[in-house]
């Protein structure tokens, strides 16, 4: 059964539009969590902007000659319906079992997600039309391109359910954040713990970056020592 997409608080979108992915890669870690970097996800066009935004999950699997047709493309279970679901300010993340010979998405169907206000397409498959899709103005992020169609290799079955995307997986809902450095899930149940944790991390490290510049010696000051820490709270003080 399909979960509802829920909305995401614009003032959490903002927060987390500041702290890198690698930086919630520590963050998760300090919580347990290794693994949450979606492998195979590369931005398709260099200076990509950082996005944030709930997971709109599809799912394909092996391709089945009796379905995996053209004429599915016109199945009620279909991409261009799943697209039709896709809230404003999703992140639709595929499921494409991490094929690189068939295009999940071309050009029409990533301008259909730039009309409908999805914030990204974040995948560990491929997509075709290249220059039609950065025409678009859609941010993507996936391992190429391909010019042969999702149906020659892959079969589509479903969208917002559980799926595995570049070795994480993914529930409907979670929180991606996908940079230079490529996607990160944020599971929807740790999600404020994760942002205290990350705006401050962020904070931190921002200021350490400072005494680096300044000259500063790395041993006792990343990670900071007491001493260095006392010094970071009473300039934290000033800003926060």
């Amino acid at each position: 059964m399909s979960l509802e997409s829920l909305p995401l608080d614009p003032a959490v979108v903002e927060k987390l539009s500041g702290v890198t992915t690698a930086t919630l890669t520590t963050v998760l870690l300090k919580k347990g969590l290794r693994n949450v970097w979606i492998r195979g996800t590369q931005p398709l066009k260099p200076g990509q902007p950082r996005v944030v935004g709930r997971a709109f999950t599809l799912r394909f699997v092996p391709a089945r000659e009796d379905l995996a047709t053209p004429a599915s493309w016109g199945s009620p279970i279909s991409t261009r319906a799943a697209i039709e679901a896709m809230p404003a300010g999703c992140i639709a993340v595929v499921d494409a079992m991490g094929v690189t010979d068939a295009g999940i998405f071309g050009d029409i169907l990533c301008a259909r997600m730039q009309k409908r206000g999805v914030a990204g397409l974040v995948t560990d498959g491929v997509i075709r039309d290249m220059a039609g899709v950065l025409g678009t103005g859609l941010p993507v992020w996936c391992q190429g391109t391909a010019a042969p169609a999702s149906v020659n290799g892959l079969t589509f079955v479903n969208w917002q359910e559980p799926i595995a995307c570049g070795g994480v997986a993914v529930f409907p809902n979670d929180v991606v954040v996908v940079d230079t450095d490529g996607a990160v899930l944020i599971p929807a149940d740790l999600l404020d713990a994760v942002i205290e944790a990350a705006v401050e991390q962020e904070r931190l490290e921002g200021w350490i970056m400072n005494e680096v510049n300044n000259g500063a010696v790395l041993p006792g000051l990343y990670p900071p020592n007491e001493e260095n820490k006392a010094r970071y709270e009473a300039w934290a003080k000033t800003v926060r």
